[in-house]
Order: structure tokens, then sequence, then C-alpha cells
């Protein structure tokens, strides 16, 4: 019976994650807190003690500030936050602008930001968006929460090298070099070592909360500003994969752009 499934599945289309239609949300994921949809938004400033990383600043009781990029996705603040604030599912927390992940609220709507594409991203994406890239993972330090969702990125659902992403044992080899963890002191010279290692033009990603802010810890010295910050702690195998696709250029992204279409769509519903 058991070689009769084998011949079976071998006919059987392969159950990949399509990334083309993938949305920034899932439902089954707790994702960043945002304002309620209600009506009458209402914070108090206490409420930032709660968030473990300092992420939060309550400007007034009708303005607040996320910084998505120190947010362990944690829900903390939305338990304490007397059905002020909820769980989105949304999990599609990167951009190639580190202020794009700073989203300031009144009353309960984002403000506008446009998104701004250095010019070596600009660069790392002619020479990777019909060819790919590969990477040098760096374990800076963190808990090896990350490495394992990278590791995932691998299987046969998420499939990383369908997207023509690959990992290398050498930095040598790559084009870019992914670090993961606060970069603890022990970690800030074999990090610049792989980084300076790395031949150009590279790109040099933060993967995962620790990596873009430090999280829980003071993040260590970097060999330069990342190209590309994946938040979430850790970020899940198919934001990592989506993010990378995003910075070669294969996927049309705008974290702004759809945090606040999410944002719209669900007071439109209230």
């Amino acid at each position: 019976m058991k070689q009769i499934q084998e011949i079976i599945n071998i006919f059987r289309p392969a159950k990949n994650l399509n990334f083309e239609k993938m949305g920034p949300t899932n439902p089954n994921a707790r994702g960043i807190p945002v304002p309620a949809s209600k009506k009458g938004f209402h914070l108090d400033k206490s409420i930032e003690k709660v968030c473990p990383t300092g992420g939060l600043k309550v400007s007034s009781s009708k303005e607040v500030i996320f910084d998505y990029g120190a947010c362990l996705q944690c829900g903390h603040c939305v338990e304490a936050s007397s059905g002020q604030l909820e769980n989105s599912g949304f999990v599609h927390v990167y951009s190639v602008d580190r202020e794009a992940l700073k989203v300031r609220y009144i009353d309960g709507v984002p403000v506008a930001y446009e998104e701004e594409v250095s010019e070596n991203v600009k660069q790392f994406r002619k020479i990777t968006k019909n060819t790919g890239f590969q990477y040098r993972e760096v374990a800076a330090s963190g808990n090896n929460a990350t490495e394992a969702e990278i590791n995932a990125s691998f299987n046969a659902v998420f499939d990383s090298e369908a997207s023509m992403v690959r990992v290398v044992a050498s930095p040598k080899h790559s084009d870019a070099v992914v670090f993961a963890g606060p970069v603890g002191p022990n970690m800030e010279i074999p990090l610049q070592v792989a980084w300076d290692t790395t031949p150009g033009p590279k790109a040099l990603i933060a993967c995962g909360t620790e990596a873009v802010s430090g999280g829980l810890f003071q993040r260590g010295k970097l060999p330069k500003e990342p190209d590309l910050f994946i938040g979430g702690d850790p970020p899940r195998p198919d934001v990592i994969v989506s993010a990378f696709r995003y910075l070669m250029g294969r996927k049309k992204f705008s974290f702004r752009e759809e945090l606040s279409k999410f944002i719209s769509e669900r007071r439109s519903k209230s």
C-alpha cells in the first residue's frame, strides 16, 4: 500500500506555496498590533511600559507610534489596551527603508509615508531580478529561532530555491549576507569579516526583529546600514522568501501602502 501511495505522489502536482498570489496577512498568525477598527480611538500612555522592546510610543490619547521593526508581535500591548488595539494577522513586515517600519497613527489612521529605495538596492535589483542571488547567513548571537525558519524556507512547501534564492557555505560565493540576532560583541568582527569577504555589488539583510532593532537587547555594530529589514521574532519562512523576492524586484510590495490599505478596509467594514 505504501509503495502505491509513493507512486501516486510522483504524479501529483507539487504543493508549493504560490508567492504570486500571497497576501500580507495570515488569519492563523497574531501579526503586528494595530489600532482597533472601531471609532473613538483613545490610548493611555501607560501602555508604553507593556512593550518589552520599547517599540510603542503614545504621543497623545489619539496619536501612537509603532516601531514594527522592534515589534516582537507578542500581543502584550493588545491585551493591556482595553480593546483599543487589535492583533492584525499582518505578518509581511519588511522594507528596504528602516523608517517605513515606524508607523505613526492619528486617531487610528496611519500617516502617509513614501518608502525610499537606496541606490545600492537599485543596483542589486539590476543584477538579481532575473538570476536570483546566493547568500551566507551569519548567526549573530540570536537564539537560532530565525535560523530554524530560514532552514524551513528551503523545504518542499516554501521552496526558496524555486525563487532563485540559495544559501552558500562561504561569503566568497555569495551576493548577500543575511544576519540574525542582535549582533553581540563576540559576533561584530565575524559579521564584518563575512561582509568584507563578500564580493560586490552586494546586500546586507537584517532578518528578524533582533537583527533589525536589537529586540530585547542592544544591537551591536553593523558593517553598514542593512539593505533589507525583515521584522518578526522570528519571521515566518513565507515572509522571508517574499522579502527576498521583494529585494530582488520580483515582487511589487510596499509595507506602508499595504498596511494603509489593510487598515482602510478594516475601518470600512466596522
